[in-house]
């Protein structure tokens, strides 16, 4: 029995053997070809593309570099829909390399702290009224002269132009880069106490506006007793009747409601008020040439952009303002506020040139 046993095994082993070597088997599995996986299917395919896309996507939006962007306004501002197509177009084109973030409502700040910021390179953008960068380009003040341009081709022909790149230039010895002029608008008194048809009206009248040299002694050459603030700081003092008044363009005087403090508009356009989108001179200078001028052009089309909607919404706004019980003197005697400013073009004679500059370029229009 126990023979036979024997006889039995030898003879398995022996028939594995021979199986194994017909097969071309070895023990070194690394010096056989590998065997092949089936050929994928189109739906396995498509699963593998999709997975691929996610894994890139999400390494791109790890890899991407943000940027801060503020302003002092709320979501229904002009500014907002400058700063989202800004950061639409600058993503897009750099292949989403760079995300701009929006910080509305003076979260980051007033517009004179965000520029300080981006001077030392702690907040990266803004997009930011004309008003505060006279603290840093004496040159930019010229903007702020009364009654400096009569329509907003005139105002677009000067800022697109020759000058206005010179101008924004002048902001780099400060430590800023100004990318492109969007739009505030002209700029129109409301207050809470009378009908304003001429300058005399304003006389004794107390009025915020903006924290500008220029805007004072415009203000006050019509009897007025300017209260320079920022704008977080008016709005409060507009609701506790602590000024009587304020001068912005219709879009502001819309977007806050300011039908809620003030009765009367006089639609004066004492001022052109540009809103320019400016970056951190530290942060632009970092980036290569191509990925400058992706954010030079696209700073530009957002500018543009916000123009557009801003003449779009004008005078649904201003219908809506009356709508709210704002009495609006939309014809004052313009020549009284032009007589009574007039000595402000005296004072300021660092401005002369410009002022011929931009009058020329007026006139060849």
């Amino acid at each position: 029995m126990k023979k036979n046993v024997k006889f039995v095994a030898m003879a398995l082993s022996a028939v594995m053997l021979l199986s194994l070597t017909a097969c071309g088997g070895s023990s070194d599995n690394d010096s056989q070809p590998q065997e092949e996986a089936p050929a994928a299917t189109g739906e396995e395919n498509n699963d593998t593309e999709a997975e691929e896309a996610e894994e890139d996507a999400s390494a791109t939006a790890t890899d991407a570099t943000v940027l801060k962007l503020g302003t002092t306004v709320n979501e229904q501002d002009s500014f907002q829909v400058a700063a989202e197509k800004f950061a639409e177009l600058v993503e897009e084109r750099t292949g989403g390399a760079y995300k701009i973030e929006i910080y509305p409502n003076g979260t980051l700040g007033g517009e004179r702290d965000m520029l300080e910021s981006m001077q030392i390179g702690t907040l990266d953008m803004g997009i930011i009224t004309s008003g505060p960068f006279i603290n840093f380009s004496s040159a930019m003040g010229v903007l702020d002269m009364p009654y400096l341009f009569a329509s907003n081709e005139e105002a677009y022909a000067v800022l697109d132009g020759e000058i206005g790149r010179e101008l924004l230039d002048t902001l780099e010895d400060s430590g800023l880069k100004g990318l492109a002029y969007a739009e505030r608008g002209f700029r129109n008194l409301t207050n809470s106490k009378k009908p304003i048809e001429t300058a005399a009206d304003l006389n004794g009248m107390k009025i915020r506006i903006m924290e500008n040299d220029v805007y004072t002694a415009s203000f006050e050459a019509m009897g007025v007793n300017a209260n320079p603030m920022a704008w977080a700081d008016a709005l409060t003092a507009l609701q506790q009747g602590t000024v009587d008044g304020q001068e912005n363009p219709i879009n502001v005087i819309y977007s806050y409601s300011l039908w809620e403090s003030q009765k009367y508009v006089t639609l004066d356009r004492h001022s052109y008020s540009t809103a320019i989108i400016t970056m951190s001179a530290d942060v632009f200078n970092k980036l290569d040439a191509d990925t400058q001028k992706i954010f030079l052009d696209a700073a530009q089309e957002a500018a543009e952009f916000e123009r557009a909607w801003v003449a779009e919404q004008e005078s649904t706004q201003l219908q809506a303002m009356k709508d709210n019980g704002m009495e609006v003197i939309e014809e004052p005697d313009l020549t009284s506020f032009k007589e009574a400013v007039q000595p402000v073009y005296d004072k300021y004679t660092e401005y002369a040139d410009y002022v011929t500059r931009i009058q020329e370029v007026i006139a060849g229009m």
